[in-house]
Order: structure tokens, then sequence, then C-alpha cells
């Protein structure tokens, strides 16, 4: 798998492997971000500091991770539905422990029960919960510290 900078030619695909990936969740019937909104998301949140990252396997886009470097802080990683348990979220969690190493932070809806214990199965501890927009929804947060 190679994990790249996204350019903004990928900006449709990720936006729609975020959907689907959302979707995959059950969580739409909670919040339908639709996507109109989450193409308009993506360079909206490029230009306020994302990093955002394609990962692709044989020259295909399957998975997005976006980053807050200035705050240490990992705020999207999705997978597409199809591709889903092969590894590529750890893969992707690698990565960003490269980029972070010595501590990560992150949000997950308090209903994306097997996100949240996907996380925790990875060393991140629960810190509380909070409301968090554009959705309103209810989050979890975690942070994982090397060592």
């Amino acid at each position: 798998m190679n994990i790249r900078p996204a350019l903004p030619e990928d900006y449709e695909t990720l936006a729609r492997i975020w959907l689907e990936s959302w979707y995959s969740t059950g969580l739409k019937t909670i919040f339908d971000p639709g996507l109109a909104m989450l193409r308009n998301r993506i360079p909206e949140e490029v230009a306020k500091g994302w990093d955002l990252y394609a990962a692709e396997e044989a020259q295909e886009i399957v998975a997005m991770l976006a980053l807050h470097p200035r705050d240490f802080y990992l705020d999207q990683l999705w997978v597409a539905p199809a591709h889903q348990g092969r590894g590529i979220g750890r893969a992707l969690l690698a990565f960003t422990r490269r980029q972070f190493p010595d501590e990560i932070w992150l949000r997950c809806v308090v209903e994306n029960e097997s996100a949240w214990a996907w996380y925790e199965r990875e060393s991140f501890r629960f810190e509380g919960e909070e409301i968090v927009p554009p959705s309103n929804m209810r989050m979890k947060r975690y942070r994982w510290k090397r060592g």
C-alpha cells in the first residue's frame, strides 16, 4: 500500500470514500452529511491546515487520512467499505504514529462502537465526551502517548 499526500484531483474520490465509510457504520440515520457537504469540507479543511493523505492499492485510492499536525490531531481515518478488514486502517494508524511519534489525539462518534473499540485495542485511552460541530454529535475523545 502507498500512502501519499492527496492532490486536489483526489478530493472527489476521497469525499466518496468518506461518505461510503460513514454510511457503512450504520450512523446515516443519526447524521447524513451528504456528498456535497464532504466535497466542500475537504478543500476548506485543507486550507485550514489539514495534512490530507490518500492510501492506494494497485493505483486505486482505498482510504483517506486527515491530520492536524499543529496539535497532533488525527481528524479523519476512513477506509472504503470494500477494502475494510485488510489492515489498511492499521497501516494508516502506523503512518500517523510516524508523523506524531509522541502523542496523538482523536474523536469518535459515541455511537460508532466499532471505531472506538478499535482505537482502544490500539492503545488509545478514553478522556471524555464532547459535542463537536459541524454534526453536533456527541464524541468520545481519545489520546495515545508513546511509552
